[in-house]
């Protein structure tokens, strides 16, 4: 039990230091590297390969540490309804896959409701800012910002986080208890 403890706390600091370099990356592709959410991928494969209790933390620490040590994404107004996203991801993603069957479909389901589940979570979070600030949020901003402009990242997240969980699966480092 402690063994394993120790393993899901060092695939956590894994995630979390991909989220922390990801964006890096990413940001050299001008067109839509911003676009892509590396600081998703991460936090979402936490919560297959961890659950979600590492997930959520994960989640709940990136944006924060990520403005801390290279000054993106500002803390407010983005930073903040990033962090309730990304915690609802890593949430979502971990419970979800945990308590399905392991199958393919449930991989996608799990991450896809997960998605769905951050997006809104974003959305109702900026909502809630919008109405304590002078932040402007609209119903189509939200639509912009959840789903329009995030389609190469929605895309790169279906095609991708699949392929690695299913390979981590076959590798067996992703275990089920």
């Amino acid at each position: 039990m402690q063994n394993n403890h120790l393993k899901k706390l060092c695939y956590a600091g894994v995630c979390l230091t991909l989220g922390l370099i990801l964006p890096f990356l990413t940001g050299q592709m001008r067109s839509f590297g911003n676009a892509l959410s590396p600081m998703h991928i991460p936090v979402l494969l936490c919560g297959f390969l961890c659950g979600w209790p590492y997930a959520l933390v994960v989640g709940l620490l990136l944006p924060a540490m990520r403005f801390f040590l290279f000054g993106m994404p500002p803390l407010f107004p983005i930073g903040a309804a990033m962090t309730c996203e990304l915690a609802t991801y890593g949430l979502l993603s971990g419970i979800l896959y945990h308590r399905l069957p392991h199958t393919t479909i449930h991989i996608y389901t799990s991450l896809i409701a997960a998605m769905f589940g951050g997006r809104i979570v974003w959305g109702i979070t900026m909502a809630l800012i919008a109405g304590i600030s002078d932040v402007t949020f609209s119903m189509q901003m939200f639509l912009a910002g959840a789903f329009i402009n995030s389609i190469p990242g929605i895309l790169c997240h279906i095609l991708l986080i699949p392929i690695i969980v299913i390979a981590l699966q076959k590798a067996k480092i992703i275990t089920y208890e």
